[in-house]
């Protein structure tokens, strides 16, 4: 078989992903006997997960498409506002509107995050323990998002919806993922529990009464408890500390704003 030479342009953030010599501009590279889109935009360094759209030759072709000689070949992100289902052949809907993209898988390196996107009140696995064909495994059967800093992670042929995260920083980890998956819009914050990702219950006082510090007894009317490791929950100094921090990750939360305004 003929050696196959292809023309490689990404774009916006796919960039990111790429040694800088070959950012933001076109390039042409040797490809692998009988390869399809997504082995080589892998083996370039992007994960699959990051793709929303494929042009071979300026038509929209899926992962599995076999690249010929001289073929140019354009990788674009997720769309924000361009409709582009019409193109889609790379997966059923947009990134931002897979059904799934609202319950997450958080590897190992993102405790923190996990912690932030349970307090914004999205269903959110986290177990530190799991390697990543268990994290793979655990995502398909369960239609979660992973989120991770692992590329080998997301370069698994299992893996359908995954997002890298670029910061470091916890709270900086939430702004990133809550802007590329448009999620201020859908948080409902502190309606779930922070250990064990399940949905908070409202309680009258008098059912935990005995588990409150005196402080809390005097001082708080309004408590949330988790059914499953019983820890009770109340809008002391700590959250309102942690709603002004979401309401600076999550811009234009309706549920933020109205307790900032009953405040």
């Amino acid at each position: 078989m003929p050696p196959v030479t292809a023309t490689f342009r990404f774009y916006e953030e796919l960039n990111d992903f790429l040694p800088p010599p070959r950012r933001k501009q076109a390039f042409s590279v040797a490809c692998a006997e009988a390869a399809t889109a997504k082995h080589m935009i892998e083996a370039l360094g992007v994960p699959h997960t990051e793709v929303e759209l494929i042009l071979v030759n300026g038509e929209s072709v899926g992962f599995g498409h076999r690249l010929r000689d001289g073929d140019r070949v354009a990788v674009y992100p997720r769309f924000e506002s361009l409709d582009v289902l019409p193109l889609l052949r790379v997966r059923p809907v947009p990134l931002r509107e897979a059904q799934n993209g609202v319950r997450f898988l958080a590897d190992a390196h993102l405790g923190g995050l996990a912690r932030l996107l349970r307090m914004a009140g999205f269903d959110t696995r986290y177990d530190n323990h799991m390697d990543d064909a268990e994290i793979a495994a655990l995502a398909e059967a369960e239609a979660r998002t992973i989120l991770t800093r692992d590329l080998e992670l997301l370069k698994r042929r299992n893996v359908t919806h995954g997002c890298f995260v670029h910061a470091l920083r916890p709270m900086a980890q939430l702004q990133e993922v809550a802007e590329r998956l448009d999620l201020a819009r859908l948080a409902r914050p502190f309606s779930r529990c922070l250990e064990c990702n399940v949905p908070l219950r409202a309680v009258d006082k008098a059912e935990v009464w005995e588990r409150l510090p005196p402080a809390v007894r005097a001082g708080q009317t309004t408590f949330r408890r988790c059914e499953a490791c019983g820890r009770v929950y109340w809008p002391g100094s700590h959250w309102r500390r942690m709603r002004a921090a979401l309401g600076a990750a999550l811009p234009g939360n309706g549920a933020l704003a109205d307790q900032a305004v009953r405040e």
